[in-house]
């Protein structure tokens, strides 16, 4: 009996390995959501920052609400768009969703 004590002991793994081993399927899983999902929505938000930043008066947009309209005015915190002949809104520059180039018009 004394012999299979031994035996069990001596196969025990240690406990005092490094804590790296333990810690590293974690940090490969966060590393992972890093490259998969932070970046690429970082680099859609500088996009989407940099096309309102560029944004003037008498560019065709659409509203992250779906509203088509031009821009009349830029103000510092938002746009006042022209949505029908005599009726303007205004809104935030976050709320453009997208510019109508010239091209999306035409081949409607």
């Amino acid at each position: 009996m004394e012999q299979f004590s031994l035996i069990f002991a001596q196969a025990a793994p240690s406990g005092g390995g490094s804590g790296l081993g333990g810690f590293l399927p974690i940090l490969i899983m966060f590393a992972a959501m890093y490259f998969l999902l932070i970046a690429p929505q970082r680099k859609k938000q500088k996009q989407h920052q940099k096309m309102v930043s560029e944004l003037a008066s008498g560019a065709d947009v659409v509203t992250s609400g779906g509203i088509y309209g031009t821009i009349t005015n830029v103000k510092d915190d938002r746009f006042v768009l022209r949505i029908a002949e005599g009726t303007k809104i205004e809104i935030t520059k976050n709320s453009i969703a997208s510019v109508i180039s010239s091209d999306d018009t035409l081949s409607s």
